[in-house]
This record gives structure tokens, sequence and C-alpha cells, in this order.
């Protein structure tokens, strides 16, 4: 098997993490990989470093936004820009362990599935390991991610052939968790790779960080891209955070 795949990557102000994101795809052991960087107008160092690296391999590719237009905006440039039988996702400051896509293509392939995941560790912004895994149910159905998303964004993978590329409105929060809920609507249910591929970092600007915004964006899933209205929205959104408070952690290990 040797298919190629799109890499996706948002960047934006990110010259203190680029470099090592960029050294753990290159590491990689599957080598037929395009990495698509569209940097969303940064004012920092990260065009230049991107650059460097770009020249050294051509399988880099960086499309530079003229004004700063949001991480799902670039996103989408991205996805339009790639070429790939598979597309990946990684964000600009996490980390691949190198045998991340030979794994995951392997499990795809064996498991006839057009779409996956994988378990990540966590690290902190200084890159030291914080002893923490994440994973997620072996059967995920649309059901359990529709409360809970437990898919991370550094780790999907999918069939571009079998979807097509899904591209979804720049302007939309979470956008990544209604790219899984899209998926999993059309297919049901997929496996994640049982064992952690990735590194997450875990960063205090991060919008992850803010759990007001998180609340925020999550009941626009239920509000505007599902539809529901403003009670029923609601009522969803107390399964969300019952989800949260006592399911999800069960799935959050020590190592």
């Amino acid at each position: 098997m040797n298919e190629l795949v799109s890499i996706i990557i948002p960047t934006y102000n990110t010259e203190k993490f680029i470099e090592s994101t960029l050294q753990s795809v290159q590491e990689q052991t599957y080598k037929n990989w395009e990495m698509i960087l569209v940097d969303d107008a940064s004012t920092d160092q990260t065009v230049a470093i991107i650059e460097r690296y770009a020249r050294e391999d051509e399988r880099i590719k960086l499309f530079k936004l003229s004004k700063n237009s949001g991480n799902g905006f670039a996103r989408n440039v991205a996805l339009e820009k790639a070429t790939g039988k598979y597309i990946a996702y990684l964000d600009a400051d996490d980390l691949w362990f190198p045998e991340k896509l030979e794994k995951q293509l392997q499990f795809l392939k064996a498991n006839n599935l057009p779409f996956t995941f994988s378990f990540y560790d966590c690290i902190d912004e200084e890159g030291n390991n914080l002893n923490r895994s994440v994973e997620a149910p072996l059967n995920l159905t649309y059901k359990q991610l529709f409360f809970c998303n437990y898919v991370g964004n550094l780790t999907a993978i999918y069939d571009a052939k079998y979807f097509g590329k899904i591209i979804l409105p720049a302007s939309q929060k979470r956008q990544d968790w209604r790219l899984w809920l899209t998926i999993l609507k059309e297919i049901k249910t997929t496996k994640p790779v049982p064992e952690p591929l990735a590194f997450y970092r875990i960063r205090k600007d991060s919008i992850s960080s803010s759990k007001f915004k998180l609340i925020k964006h999550n009941f626009g899933v239920y509000r505007d891209f599902h539809g529901y209205n403003f009670v029923s929205a609601v009522l969803l959104m107390i399964r969300f955070l019952i989800t949260q408070l006592f399911i999800k952690p069960r799935y959050i290990k020590k190592i």
C-alpha cells in the first residue's frame, strides 16, 4: 500500500512549535505524503521556518493568506489544495509518533474502514510528557460522538475517495467535531487504533483551556449545526456536560 496522504496543517504564530511538528512528519516511517500548510497571516517567524523546510523537502507545500481569516478558513484552503487519497489532520503545535501513518493506514485496510483515529498522549507547552493518555470507545458510534468528541483532530484520517473532500463552513466553531459527526452520520460507526500515535500539546492560551468558550462553542454544535431549537439545544447540552463529567474521564488514563 502506497497511496498518497495529504496532511492538513493550518498555522498562525506557531514559531515556538512548528519546527518540531514538521520534523515529526518527516520522521514518519510511511513516506508517501504531502504536507499542506496554510499560514493565516502570521506575524512571527512561522513562515520563515516553514519555507526553510520546504526548500529542502518538496513534499512540504506552503500557502500564505494575505489577512488573518481564522483556523477553519485556513484548513479549508489546505483541503482544497490536497491531492491525496487520504486526508489527515495535524495542528501546528502537536506531534506524531514516527509510525503514526503506517500503523493507521494498516488499521484502515485491515478493518475495511474509510475513517479512523487513534488514542493520544498529552504534553505541556514545553514538550514535557504529562503522563496522561486519552483513549476512546473501541467501537465509536454516531450516538456516542453526538454527546462527546472522542476524536482527537491530530489523529484523524479519512478516505477522500470514499467521502470526497468534506469542507464545512469556516465560520463554524468546533469545525473538527462537526466534521467527524458528518462522517459518522454516514458510516454509523468506526474504530480507533487502540494505542497512542500522537502527542497533544496543552497550551495555556489555547481555546480548549477556556471552559466557558468550550461550552459556548459546543452549544453552537447543537443549536446551529444540528438545527435544534434553543430549549432542545439546552437539554442536549446538559447531557453533553454529564458525559464530560462522568463518562469521558473513564477514557483518560494515567501512564
